[in-house]
């Protein structure tokens, strides 16, 4: 068992987002008094928790959410809202790493979040202005050389959906002279992702789930026949719980919380450009992010504002002047925007891992966690909760290959795993700037 407070979620209520203020209605849901007993419990109303939740209660099962501010409060409401095929990690690395049989069974379901939040959204008619086309773009000749293995490399293991292009070709997507050239995914995407999670948790309540907000985890029970969550005012008995917090979870769960390390990224949003301006700088309205270490990546909102998003903040902490610091980026890769007004600026935090693969995993008989997405969360969650309920309900075949991967501790522990991870982010950005 084990103790936190909860004081990262301040009131509770949503970060000052453009999502905030742009979210279709819903309700606010009580938060957890008493003591309550359900099938599963699932801590976290994020995209893993919401996923894993709404497939089980799919199959019938009775399940349970404690999130402990609003539904998508967490990186799930604040991202850059891209639907980008793959992990963090390359195919190549973990093939590098994994052998060939994993990396043959991890791209078997990189296209799968997407595919599962396309189902969600036609299923359930959620409006969450849902665009098809990603775009990686690259600004060096070394850039372009990786797309170009990036391409090849997912071919031979069947995936056909990108198309490099030229720098020519590139300027009918993206006006910018930034850019060497670039590569599309069809089968990407983009879309308002707190109106994503407002969505799916409304299609999760239909099939008579639960969602108790404002109730953030005091502590958990797992070595127990069943796992036991405790909040300020309640607590939850359960036969399954499975932990969602991702890089909000704290340390309820020490053991987790060694295990990966929150990274701040933040987005601001333009004024309105109006359709003309908003056609010619992104005329395919596909979403887009360079392929450098630290990167940037923008799409046009669905009142045309230019979202534009990107740097890193190790440890978590938000920025003194975020619109400082994006906006010599976003001039840099679209002058025509010089003089336009910055209306919305937020951060959020992602879980990185060392590793940069997401970790599936068990602690004790009932208990199950999937947390360190490191940047790739938004279909990465949405097939972990796939999986995770497949694992729920017996199926542990896709759960174990996950689960038996090896994962690394931050060099220095939680005490320097910030500088090491700082030092490491100037060498790759030497790089990047270099060339190389």
């Amino acid at each position: 068992m084990s103790e936190t407070s909860q004081s990262y979620a301040g009131s509770g209520q949503h970060t000052g987002s453009y999502y905030a203020a742009t979210a279709n209605p819903a309700p606010k849901r009580p938060a957890l008094t008493g003591i309550n007993q359900v099938d599963v419990c699932v801590v976290g109303a994020g995209y893993s928790g919401l996923s894993t939740a709404l497939h089980l209660a799919e199959a019938g099962h009775r399940v349970a959410i404690i999130e402990g501010a609003r539904v998508g409060w967490g990186a799930s409401g604040r991202n850059g809202g891209q639907i980008v095929n793959g992990l963090n990690a390359s195919l190549a690395t973990i093939e590098r790493r994994y052998g060939r049989t994993t990396s043959s069974f991890v791209a078997g379901l990189v296209q799968e979040g997407g595919q599962i939040i396309r189902e969600r959204v036609k299923t359930y008619g959620i409006q969450c202005d849902l665009k098809d086309n990603n775009i990686f773009v690259g600004l060096t000749a070394a850039h372009m050389r990786e797309l170009e293995a990036r391409q090849t490399l997912w071919r031979s293991y069947g995936i056909d959906n990108q198309e490099l292009l030229s720098r020519e070709a590139l300027r009918t997507h993206v006006a910018s002279d930034l850019y060497a050239g670039g590569l599309i995914d069809r089968t990407g995407g983009h879309m308002h992702p707190l109106n994503l999670a407002l969505g799916e948790a409304a299609a999760f309540e239909k099939l008579g789930g639960k969602i108790y907000e404002l109730s953030p985890v005091t502590s958990v029970t797992t070595d127990g026949a069943k796992p036991e969550v405790k909040t300020a005012k309640g607590k939850m008995i359960c036969k399954t719980l499975v932990l969602c917090g991702n890089a909000y979870l704290g340390d309820v769960v020490p053991g987790l919380a060694r295990r990966v390390m929150p990274v701040s990224t933040q987005v601001m949003a333009t004024e309105p450009l109006g359709e003309d301006l908003a056609a010619a700088l992104i005329p395919g309205d596909a979403c887009v992010e360079d392929i450098r270490y630290i990167l940037d990546y923008y799409r046009l909102s669905a009142d045309k504002r230019m979202l534009f998003g990107g740097g890193t903040v190790y440890g978590g902490s938000d920025p003194k002047d975020i619109k400082a610091k994006l906006l010599p980026n976003m001039l840099k890769v679209f002058p025509q925007l010089a003089g336009k007004k910055i209306d919305y600026a937020w951060s959020g935090n992602f879980a990185l891992s060392f590793s940069r693969v997401p970790q599936l995993g068990r602690i004790g008989a009932n208990t199950y966690f999937a947390h360190g997405y490191s940047g790739h969360g938004v279909t990465g969650s949405h097939t972990f909760g796939r999986i995770l309920s497949e694992a729920i309900t017996g199926d542990l075949g896709r759960f174990d290959v996950f689960a038996k991967l090896p994962w690394y501790p931050f060099p220095g522990g939680r005490a320097f795993r910030v500088p090491y991870s700082v030092v490491g982010s100037w060498y790759y950005a030497l790089r990047d700037k270099l060339g190389i």
